[in-house]
């Protein structure tokens, strides 16, 4: 990758570069429009432009029946569909469980089944099926159990299931020990012996449970179960598996930019009315974009399961009551504010423990929340480059933990070799996110192991990281024009990164601090036209140290990403900043 502009260093100390194209693109081929090049510098080819220029299920979905298990574990639901068995869908507390169990509620509920929720309670049950939540729902009439987004992990508590006859399909996306769970089915795109399927591993488990919808559909129909009423329209439930994708931070490519492409669409005619209830409640106008799912719509209904009752998300994912439905989307509103309160007590406190002398950061404090630990983690990984473990160790001495990781650095490997080695009471995860239960005492030891295993990875990673930057502009092609070319290479998200764009030269005219530590600028190019920016989160950063002591003579180029100025008067488009380099 060439340097962009000469600059080697900018003043986050990164060098910028371009962005690369595909391998087999460098061979001459000259990309002749933006879109193009946008395209082919994430992963298409040439062969496959048309497809990731508009994708379709139909151009990426594959057939359900390449993984392990999935042919099992939708001819036992057929078999309760048919046979009007009562069906529980056990569900994760995030809004990837929620959507994934509210897919199945919904679709059983068209094939004539009204399957019963179940969503464990964050502080009280913790993560995944216990077997004493199971052999309860069993006692309450459920002769099938579907666990969704969770149960890879669950050995004592599909062990107990299987020993009190209980059938239980687990539906997950995490990685999984070389030895699997008793289950009556287990379909993971993560499992180790999965075959042709891997290759769909960054799925969020509400992809998984997606195509489950499919193959159970499928195998109803070669029964003949439809000749007297009609099909459902699986592909109206995209909504979900969009929101649920997105705001599990899942990779957007493949398959799973096609979910979400074509799941906003579904999304814009709100025929779930409490995504419609859930959409006005966050105040968003018009038809959500990707970035309102993983920034508004999600963590209102995560807010439920970390600060509230865990229930809410499905139960307003599944309601066909619009009453209910607002009532509950106005509560998941209150506590996703209430939610923000307690996340910035725990994130001063975690501030304040940061060591700068080591690669991963594993950060325990007593009395933290443990529903806002994730977002921490989160927080302290964007902000250090590295990965970030936050732990919340209550009265008991018992620590739940929760981890944000960096591209190259698989976290949730590491996690499961650490309880291996007996590290922790439990954990599991993925390669980006992972979490864990483990007693006090062993933190300073847990730290070390993840020190020693990953230490020389964060650091190929920090050498080779760079700001990657797809264009360059004039300050004043800073525009809704631009905004409008750059859309079209979407939906954006993780695995298929929004474009970044240099503008400059620039002076700034003026700077201030607004909000929580944003730094908010006007600047303008040497024609004298100016446009808004603004470096969210950047007062205390080195970048806004810059941006705000610039003298009036010095010129910088800003890197960021093109975006409506949503406040403008007429049309407009602002640059949200991620870095700066002096162009004098």
């Amino acid at each position: 990758m060439t340097t962009v502009l000469g600059i080697d260093r900018s003043i986050l100390g990164q060098p910028w570069r371009w962005r690369a194209l595909a391998a087999d693109q460098r061979d001459g081929f000259v990309p002749d429009d933006l879109v193009t090049q946008l395209l082919l510098s994430r992963g298409s080819t040439r062969e496959t432009l048309d497809a990731h220029r508009t994708p379709t299920i139909r151009a990426f979905m594959p057939d359900p029946s390449i993984f392990r298990d999935m042919d099992k574990a939708a001819a036992r639901l057929a078999d309760a569909v048919e046979a009007k068995e009562q069906v529980a869908i056990f569900g994760d507390y995030d809004v990837d469980g929620a959507t994934s169990a509210a897919l199945l509620v919904l679709l059983l509920r068209d094939l004539g089944i009204e399957a019963r929720p179940y969503i464990p309670d964050r502080m009280l049950e913790g993560y995944g099926p216990t077997g004493p939540a199971l052999v309860r729902l069993k006692d309450e009439g459920a002769s099938l159990i579907v666990t969704v987004d969770c149960g890879a992990q669950a050995f004592d508590a599909l062990d107990i299931a299987h020993r009190a006859g209980i059938d239980v399909v687990v539906v997950d996306h995490h990685k999984c020990a070389s030895a699997l769970p008793v289950a009556h089915a287990l379909v993971n795109p993560n499992r180790l012996d999965e075959g042709e399927g891997a290759a769909h591993g960054h799925l969020a488990a509400v992809g998984v449970a997606f195509l489950l919808g499919a193959a159970l559909i499928r195998v109803l129909r070669a029964r003949g179960f439809f000749a007297a009423r009609s099909e459902p329209r699986l592909i109206d439930l995209l909504d979900l598996v969009a929101l649920g994708t997105v705001a599990d931070v899942a990779q957007l490519r493949g398959l799973n930019r096609a979910f979400v492409a074509q799941g906003l669409k579904v999304m814009a005619q709100r025929r779930n009315i409490g995504i419609a209830a859930l959409i006005e409640a966050s105040r968003l106008t018009g038809a959500p974009v990707c970035s309102d799912l993983g920034f508004a719509l999600g963590p209102r209904i995560n807010a439920g399961g970390r600060v509230g009752r865990s229930d809410l998300g499905v139960r307003l994912l599944t309601t066909r009551d619009p009453d209910e439905a607002r009532a509950i989307a106005a509560e998941l509103d209150r506590l996703n504010e209430e939610r923000r309160a307690i996340e910035a007590a725990v994130q001063e406190a975690a501030d304040a423990m940061i060591a700068r002398d080591r690669s991963i950061m594993v950060i325990a404090g007593e009395g933290w929340h443990a529903g806002v630990i994730g977002i921490v983690a989160g927080r302290l990984k964007e902000k250090l480059g590295r990965p970030a473990i936050v732990i919340a160790i209550d009265g008991n001495g018992v620590g739940k933990g929760s981890g944000r990781s960096i591209t190259g650095v698989d976290l949730g490997a590491a996690i499961l070799a650490a309880k291996e080695h007996g590290l922790l009471v439990a954990g599991g995860g993925h390669a980006m996110a992972a979490g864990l239960t483990i007693a006090a005492a062993d933190v300073p030891a847990f730290a070390e192991f993840l020190e020693d295993r990953l230490a020389a990875d964060v650091a190929r990673a920090s050498e080779n990281r760079a700001l990657l930057i797809d264009t360059i502009v004039a300050p004043a092609g800073v525009n809704p024009d631009l905004v409008g070319a750059l859309d079209v290479g979407g939906p954006y998200g993780t695995g298929w990164p929004s474009p970044r764009v240099v503008a400059g030269p620039v002076r700034l005219i003026k700077v201030d601090i607004v909000g929580n530590g944003h730094v908010r600028a006007v600047v303008a190019g040497d024609d004298g036209r100016s446009i808004k920016a603004v470096a969210f989160r950047a007062a205390d950063t080195a970048l806004g140290a810059a941006l705000l002591g610039a003298p009036p003579h010095r010129r910088l180029w800003l890197a960021g990403r093109a975006k409506i100025d949503d406040w403008s008067q007429r049309p407009a488009a602002e640059l949200h900043i991620d870095d700066a380099a002096w162009a004098d």
